[in-house]
């Protein structure tokens, strides 16, 4: 195929559990995937051992329909900059103060590409999935924590440090719950799923089994109709309203795309979180700014990594 004769792309989704690869062709479709156990405890050489060994399935992979790998790309949380050099990942500390990009080249001989998690996530979304009819859009994720990627006028934007877009920690109550980045108030303990599960258990008042509860089963009693969880995904879309109506103000922004894990509660918290945008909100970027789910799920960060190896090199041919 044609895809095959100019090459595929490297894509690695780094988690603090779980170590995600993917062969991605020019389409955006995966075409061979492996998974690993992080293990980052280990420390730093064991976790390059598993960059090196999933990177050289995917060279198998590759090889096995005629083609060759261009370049990589890896998505991780945390704050990365431009050049690849991580801050600080609060999941992987051995990585931190570590120039990622170039130890990822050196160990697999690739050309690289390192970005935040959701930058990558929002990039797939970008090109593949529910960004893809817009030049200006916000891509948040709701999982653990809340992560943001900013894409504007068609292009990913990450700052002058490479740190933009941490909306999570985007203050919407200022004398609100403390959070763990410092600060209090964040969006962060509000719309994310540990704050929905927090929430739940303050509900609940010390009652029985309140140890169990996940964002997943406070969705599965709202859906039975409980007021309580109804209550909860309502106040968490609230929240998500009033950090949506400020980017529309500022940037007239086109869609607000939600992903991670409580992307699947959507429908739990979209009328309040357009509610409150809008009554938020000037009247022209409250209108224009659609509150959407991605399309990409869980694998919107393989996708968006290798899609940005791809811009960054796919001017190259790998045969």
């Amino acid at each position: 195929m044609t895809e095959e004769r100019n090459g595929l792309f490297a894509g690695i989704d780094v988690g603090g559990t779980n170590l995600r690869f993917a062969l991605v062709d020019r389409l955006g479709r995966i075409r061979h995937r492996h998974d690993l156990k992080t293990e980052i405890k280990a420390g730093r050489e064991p976790f390059y051992e598993k960059i090196r060994e999933g990177v050289g399935v995917l060279r198998s992979a590759a090889d096995g329909c005629g083609a060759t790998i261009v370049a990589a790309g890896a998505g991780i949380p945390g704050l990365i900059a431009n050049d690849g050099y991580v801050h600080v990942s609060v999941n992987l500390p051995p990585l931190d103060g570590v120039n990622l990009r170039e130890d990822l080249q050196r160990i697999t001989g690739l050309p690289t590409v390192i970005a935040n998690d959701v930058n990558a996530c929002a990039w797939g979304e970008r090109l593949y999935g529910a960004g893809a009819e817009f030049s200006s859009f916000i891509m948040v994720t709701l999982g653990t924590g809340v992560g943001g990627g900013l894409v504007l006028n068609g292009s990913l934007w990450t700052g002058i440090d490479g740190v933009a877009g941490e909306l999570g920690h985007l203050t919407v109550e200022p004398d609100g719950r403390p959070c763990t980045c410092g600060n209090r108030g964040c969006l962060e303990q509000y719309a994310s799923a540990t704050a929905i599960a927090t929430s739940a258990r303050a509900a609940m008042s010390g009652g029985s089994g309140e140890e169990a509860i996940s964002a997943e089963s406070v969705s599965e009693a709202a859906r039975q109709g409980d007021p309580r969880a109804l209550k909860i995904f309502a106040d968490a879309g609230r929240y998500l309203g009033i950090a949506a109506a400020g980017l529309a103000n500022i940037l007239n922004l086109e869609a607000f795309i939600v992903g991670g894990g409580v992307a699947a509660s959507f429908d739990l918290l979209k009328d309040a979180a357009e509610k409150e945008m809008r009554a938020r909100a000037f009247s022209v970027p409250g209108e224009r700014l659609r509150i959407i789910p991605a399309a990409l799920g869980e694998d919107g960060g393989l996708i968006g990594s290798a899609a940005l190896a791809m811009q960054a090199f796919g001017n190259r041919t790998g045969v």
